[in-house]
């Protein structure tokens, strides 16, 4: 994967990387409910990641869109605290790198925002995920932060910025 790119999602990006997300879905058996899966937001991700202190990135490669990570404050929490969100990449772009780079260009805007720690919440299968997050430097802790809405996630993590 040689002419992949890392920027910042388009309107006509939303199609794509809504299926991207549910493909990752379906190809690891995640549960829908209690999940990203069920964001209503989910087929529109330009205009939800339009808003202050939230981004959202995608890669690509040779026009398609393979992989996507996004940072948002984390609702219900305080104002120094954002979330990683959606962060989902295609069988053919992991174990590559593109995760650590996705990671860094993320929390790269996560300071520029101002924020202070990054949360983020996982499944307990995801253990290459849970690699990358820990070796980035997030640790495990007890219980959930916020209100992401995820109920069916039960691995939580924060890092400081």
């Amino acid at each position: 994967m040689e002419n992949y790119i890392i920027r910042k999602i388009n309107k006509e990006d939303n199609p794509e990387v809504a299926q991207l997300i549910r493909s990752v879905f379906d190809e690891m058996e995640i549960p829908k409910v209690g999940t990203a899966y069920e964001d209503p937001y989910l087929d529109l991700m330009y205009e939800e990641y339009n808003k202050p202190k939230s981004v959202y990135y995608v890669v690509e490669n040779n026009g398609k869109i393979v992989g996507a990570a996004g940072i948002a404050p984390l609702a219900n929490e305080a104002e120094t605290i954002c979330e990683l969100q959606k962060m989902y990449f295609l069988p053919e772009t992991r174990g590559i790198g593109i995760g650590s780079e996705m990671m860094e260009v993320c929390l790269q805007s996560a300071r520029n925002f101002g924020f202070e720690k990054c949360y983020l919440e996982t499944m307990p299968f995801m253990l290459d995920a849970q690699k990358l997050y820990k070796k980035t430097g997030f640790e495990y802790i007890s219980g959930p932060m916020g209100s992401t809405g995820h109920v069916s996630c039960p691995v939580w993590m924060l890092k400081e910025l």
